[in-house]
């Protein structure tokens, strides 16, 4: 049975503290507590600060880690690293950058205050990757996709540019776990941010400009449809004017908040606040608007899930309409 506030705003005491939050980063997690170890599952490690499971210790274990997995597998190209907008993803960003400098990796990164989707991150490592066979790219997204707002994510994408397999994440895993509790080595982040391995990146535009070679807009634009999207106060915000623009297309952003605690979001079924657009619970503010577009759309925060609505038949099957796609 659902929450009896499933679909409706989010009462203000259950929003989260954002900085209680972020002052929790940087406590010491317990390595000895197996709920304040890292723990990878699709591709990631999760947890909240609040809980001891997502701390700056964790992330500097994690990144430090990831720069010896990529070593040992020879990868030696750019590391492209993106971000969502968890209040934790921030910090996370900071402390990754202050490792992956200190290591020499070559990092490609947003503006800082900017976020980068995951599905960016992919293209970028594909763009770099393609016809080479050597010196490949890989990338790190800060991000703990839906999930609450009291909660932050690390993953990796390797060469291939999707998740990582159990072989890549179980070896990252076990290494960080073996770094949890040491002092790992960081360059301060002011020195970080200006070294000459860590690089600032265009995000937007390649990845725009580059949409034109996997999805017919031409054939969207002359069909003058009358587009919805709801990024959900995540990652994706800036890129729907630059697309609606390059394209010439008819796309109203309904939602251009962007808050840490998300008190814009109807509660999901049990009662929590999530940012999973597979649920209409979640989705009930841009289903309220379906009829005011031919085609609706929004993500969840790091824009690797989508959902999808129409006047006719609401909220569509995401695994369905990809099916048929």
């Amino acid at each position: 049975m659902a929450h009896p506030l499933a679909g409706k705003p989010a009462p203000r005491e259950m929003l989260v503290n954002v900085q209680r939050l972020l002052a929790a980063y940087f406590e010491k997690p317990d390595p000895k507590d197996p709920a304040q170890r890292v723990s990878f599952g699709t591709s990631g490690h999760r947890g909240s600060s609040l809980k001891h499971a997502f701390n700056e210790a964790h992330i500097a274990a994690v990144t430090q880690a990831t720069c010896e997995f990529r070593k040992q597998q020879g990868t030696t190209g750019p590391l492209y690293l993106g971000i969502d907008t968890h209040a934790l993803s921030g910090p996370a960003r900071t402390t990754a950058i202050e490792v992956l400098a200190v290591n020499g990796v070559e990092v490609f990164c947003a503006r800082e205050g900017e976020w980068t989707p995951t599905p960016v991150v992919s293209h970028a490592i594909l763009t770099y990757t393609r016809g080479r066979s050597g010196a490949l790219a890989d990338g790190i997204v800060a991000t703990p996709s839906h999930n609450p707002p009291e909660d932050g994510g690390i993953k990796y994408n390797p060469p291939s540019g999707g998740p990582a397999d159990t072989s890549a994440t179980g070896w990252i895993e076990k290494r960080a776990n073996e770094l949890l509790g040491t002092e790992v080595k960081r360059m301060p982040y002011a020195q970080a941010i200006r070294a000459s391995n860590v690089k600032t990146h265009d995000f937007v535009s390649a990845y725009v400009r580059d949409l034109r070679n996997v999805v017919d807009l031409e054939a969207v634009k002359a069909a003058r449809l009358r587009l919805g999207a709801d990024p959900m106060g995540g990652a994706n915000i800036s890129y729907w004017d630059p697309i609606a623009a390059e394209y010439g297309l008819n796309i109203e952003v309904v939602n251009r908040k962007v808050d840490p605690t998300f008190s814009f979001m109807p509660l999901d079924h049990d009662g929590k606040i999530r940012m999973d657009c597979s649920s209409p619970y979640a989705m009930a503010n841009l289903l309220a608007l379906k009829d005011r577009f031919d085609l609706a759309f929004g993500n969840d925060t790091d824009s690797d899930r989508h959902g999808i609505v129409t006047p006719s038949g609401g909220l569509m099957n995401p695994n369905h309409y990809l099916a048929v796609a």
